[in-house]
C-alpha cells in the first residue's frame, strides 16, 4: 500500500547547485521566495499515505528527490556518495530480500540498467545518480506496483499516484479526453496512459532510462510461452510436484515474518479456495479468511466460501453487503482512484479488507492471476468454440451454410437458427475484435452516447487500437490461442485492472495486499505449461483442477467461475437513496459536456428497465465518473477549461520522449 515519488533535476536546474534546485523544483511562493525541496518532496508523498496513514522515508540531493511511503518491510531508501535508490514494495535481489536497496545500489554502479533485472516479486523503483545525472525507473513484472512519470523543461517527475505526481508545483495536470473515452470504453485507463496529458505509465516489467536530458524506455523481462511446451515431456506426476511446491512457496514468500498478521479472499472459487488451504499446510494453524456475500438471487457465493472454509480448517469470517454498504463507500472509493476506475467490484473488496483489518489483519492473500495464468476465464473457452468456425473449408460457409442461415425468412421463426446466426456472426470477427461483443459504448455507439463537442477532441479508434496493438505484438511467435489470450489479458485485465482494484480497495481498508499466483516462479512455470494443460477443449484450467483435486472440495473443482460482481442495477430498483443518489450524480454529469443528456435519460429510463443488470453498469460508470471528478478537484479545474484547450495546451508543458 501507499506508494513511491520523486524527481530528478533537469541538467540547467543542477548547475547553480541547491539553491537554484529548491527554486526550480519547489516553485516560487507567494512573496517570491524560494520553498524548501524538502516541503516540495512532502507534498508529492503526502497523497500516498492520506487514507493509510504509512510511515514515510525520504532522501535529498543536488540532484533530486525520493521519498517511499509504505509500513515497515515495503519501506527501502538508501542514500550514499550521490546515490539515491528507493523501492516501495517487498522485492528480492538474486533471491534475497535482504538490504535489498544498499545491495542494488552496488549493482547499478556495476550493471546499469540491467540491475533491475535481477529483481523479483513486487516493487516500484527509482534510482537517482548524482554522479553520471542518470536515473531509472522500473516496475515489476507483473505491474503489482505502478509507477507514473512526465518530464519537462524542469526535470523528470515520478510518483506511484498521478495525485502525488500533480503535487509538485512542476507538474501541470490537464485532463485527457481521451482518456476518459477509454474509461466508458474499457471501465479504466489502460497504459501507458493516464489520465492527464503529459503523463505516462510504466508496463508491467518496463523501465525508463533518463540521463542528460534524454530518455529511453524498455522492457527488461516479457512473459514467454514455450510453445511447444517445455513440459509436455514431463509427466502429470513430475508437473504436480513442481507446482505443489512453487505454490508453498509462493505462499510462504507472500505471507510476511510469521504470517500470524495475514488473512485471504475467500471467495469460494478455486483460487482463493487453494490459497486458504495451503495457507494453513504452511502455517501449521488455521488461515483467517474473509468472504462477501449479496443477499440477492444469483450473486450470492456465500455457500462455496463457507464449503471452501470448512474444508480449510480456517477461521472464516463473513459479511454481507448491503444497497446501503455501497451508498455508503461511493465517494471515499472514488477519491482513492487517482484516475477513472468503473470495475463495481472494489466496493466488496473494500468492505472485505475493512473486515479484515477489523480482525487485525494487515495482509490479505489474493487470488488474482490463477485465471490469467492457468486458463481460468468463460470467455478462452468461448473464443475457442468460435475459432471452430474458421476451420471449416471457405466453399462449405460461403457457399452452403451461410447463404441457408441468412437467406431471408418466410416461414416459423426457428430459435436453432437464430444461435446458429449468432454464432457466425461472432466467428465472423477476427480477434481481439470480437473480445467487444457485448462493450456497452459500441452496442449503443458513441455518437448516441457521447456529446458531439467531446467526439471532436478524441479519436474512437485509438481504444481498439490499444487491445490491436498488445494482442499482435505477439503475432509470429506461434502461440496458440490460448496462449494469445492469456498473454492479452496479463496485460489488460489483471494489471490494468484486478490488481489495480485490490490494491486500491486494500489500501482505502489499511491493509496490505500480495499475490502469490503472481509468484515469478509460478509464473514462468504456468509459461512452460502445454496449451492443452490451460484449455482441453471447453474444460477450463485441467492441468490446475486436477493437480489440486486432493486439496479442494470436488464441488469447487467443479463449479463455474461466478466473480464479485455487485447486483446494482438491480438495487437501483429496489433501493430508493441508492437510486436517487445515482440519478443526482448523472444530472450534474449532464453539464460536464461528456455525455448526452438525450443519451442518460434513455438510460435512466427505458435501458434500465429493459434490462437492469447490463445498463446497470453504464448506470455504474457514469455514476462513478462524476464521483471521481467531484473528488479530485484538480481534474475537475482541467475540464472546466475546456476538452479543446486541455488537449493543446499541455503537451507543450509536458512532453514526454520515450
Amino acid at each position: 500500500m501507499s506508494g513511491l515519488c520523486g524527481w530528478l533535476a533537469a541538467p540547467g536546474a543542477v548547475a547553480h547547485g541547491a539553491a537554484s534546485l529548491a527554486a526550480a523544483q519547489g516553485g516560487m511562493a507567494s512573496d517570491g521566495a524560494a520553498p524548501n525541496a524538502a516541503t516540495a518532496l512532502a507534498s508529492m508523498a503526502a497523497p500516498l499515505s492520506r487514507f493509510d496513514g504509512a510511515p514515510l522515508a525520504s532522501s535529498l540531493s543536488e540532484v533530486g528527490g525520493v521519498a517511499v511511503a509504505a509500513i515497515d518491510g515495503s519501506r527501502h531508501v538508501y542514500q550514499q556518495d550521490g546515490l539515491q535508490v528507493a523501492l516501495w514494495g517487498r522485492p528480492e535481489l538474486d533471491g534475497s530480500a535482504d538490504d535489498v536497496a544498499c545491495r542494488l545500489a552496488s549493482l547499478w554502479l556495476s550493471r546499469g540498467v540491467a540491475a533491475c533485472a535481477s529483481l523479483s516479486g513486487p516493487f516500484a523503483l527509482a534510482i537517482l545518480d548524482a554522479f553520471s545525472g542518470s536515473a531509472l525507473l522500473a516496475v515489476d513484472r507483473a505491474g503489482m506496483h505502478p509507477l507514473s512519470y512526465a518530464s519537462n523543461a524542469q526535470g523528470l517527475f515520478f510518483a506511484s499516484s498521478a495525485d502525488a505526481l500533480l503535487a509538485h508545483p512542476s507538474v501541470r495536470g490537464a485532463l485527457d479526453p481521451q482518456a476518459l473515452y477509454h474509461y466508458l470504453y474499457f471501465h479504466m485507463v489502460p497504459g501507458p496512459a493516464t489520465a492527464y496529458l503529459g503523463q505516462q505509465r510504466l508496463l508491467p516489467g518496463e523501465y525508463l532510462h533518463m540521463r542528460g536530458g534524454k530518455q529511453c524506455k524498455g522492457s527488461y523481462w516479457q512473459l514467454a510461452f514455450q510453445e511447444p511446451a517445455a513440459r509436455t515431456r514431463a509427466t502429470f506426476a513430475s508437473n504436480k510436484q513442481e507446482f505443489l511446491r512453487l505454490l508453498r512457496l509462493a505462499v510462504e514468500s507472500s505471507l510476511g515474518a510469521d504470517g500470524a498478521d495475514t488473512g485471504a479472499f475467500l471467495s469460494g472459487g478455486t483460487d482463493s479456495s487453494t490459497l486458504a488451504a495451503i495457507m494453513g499446510q504452511v502455517t501449521g494453524r488455521p488461515a483467517r479468511t474473509y468472504s462477501i456475500g449479496f443477499d440477492f438471487p444469483g450473486y450470492d457465493e456465500m455457500a462455496y466460501a463457507r464449503l471452501a472454509a470448512s474444508h480449510a480448517g480456517s477461521l472464516h469470517h463473513e459479511r454481507y453487503v448491503t444497497p446501503g454498504d455501497v451508498l455508503a463507500a461511493i465517494p471515499a472509493m472514488a477519491a482513492i482512484f487517482d484516475q477513472p476506475f468503473g470495475n463495481a467490484s472494489a466496493i466488496p473488496a473494500y468492505y472485505c479488507a475493512q473486515m479484515a483489518r477489523e480482525d487485525g489483519v494487515t495482509r490479505l492473500l489474493g487470488g488474482d492471476g490463477g485465471d490469467e495464468l492457468f486458463g481460468g476465464n468463460a470467455r478462452y473457452a468461448h473464443q475457442a468454440l468460435l475459432s471452430q468456425y474458421e476451420r471449416l473449408p471457405v466453399i462449405l460457409r460461403q457457399a452452403i451454410i451461410e447463404p441457408l442461415l441468412f437467406r431471408e425468412q418466410t416461414g416459423k421463426p426457428w430459435r436453432l437458427g437464430d444461435k446458429a446466426r449468432r454464432y457466425i456472426e461472432q466467428a465472423s470477427l477476427p480477434l481481439p475484435a470480437r473480445l467487444d461483443g457485448y462493450n456497452l459504448l459500441l452496442r449503443h455507439g458513441y455518437r448516441t452516447v457521447l456529446e458531439a463537442g467531446f467526439i471532436d477532441t478524441i479519436d474512437p479508434g485509438m481504444a481498439p487500437g490499444c487491445v490491436n496493438g498488445a494482442y499482435w505484438e505477439r503475432q509470429g511467435q506461434g502461440l496458440s490461442q490460448i496462449n494469445e489470450l492469456l498473454a492479452l489479458d496479463m496485460r489488460f485485465t489483471l494489471a490494468d485492472n484486478d490488481l489495480f482494484k485490490v490494491r486500491k480497495a486494500c489500501e482505502l481498508a489499511g491493509v496490505e495486499a500480495a499475490f502469490p499466483f503472481l509468484h515469478d516462479a509460478m509464473v514462468a512455470f504456468a509459461a512452460c505449461l502445454a496449451p492443452r494443460d490451460k484449455l482441453d477443449g471447453q474444460n477450463l484450467r485441467p492441468f490446475f483442477k486436477r493437480a489440486l483435486a486432493e486439496i479442494l472440495p470436488p464441488a469447487i473443482v467443479r463449479k463455474k467461475k461466478h466473480g464479485f460482481g455487485l447486483p446494482f442495477g438491480q438495487w437501483l430498483h429496489s433501493h430508493v437513496p441508492l437510486r436517487e443518489f445515482a440519478f443526482d450524480n448523472l444530472t450534474q454529469l449532464r453539464g460536464r459536456g461528456i455525455v448526452r443528456p438525450a443519451f442518460i435519460d434513455d438510460l435512466q429510463g427505458r435501458l434500465l428497465a429493459e434490462h437492469p443488470a447490463y445498463h446497470g453498469t453504464m448506470v455504474w460508470l457514469l455514476l462513478m465518473l462524476e464521483q471521481w471528478l467531484s473528488q479530485h478537484p484538480g481534474a475537475l479545474g482541467a475540464l472546466a477549461g475546456g476538452f479543446a484547450a486541455c488537449a493543446t495546451e499541455t503537451p507543450a508543458v509536458l512532453d514526454p520522449t520515450a
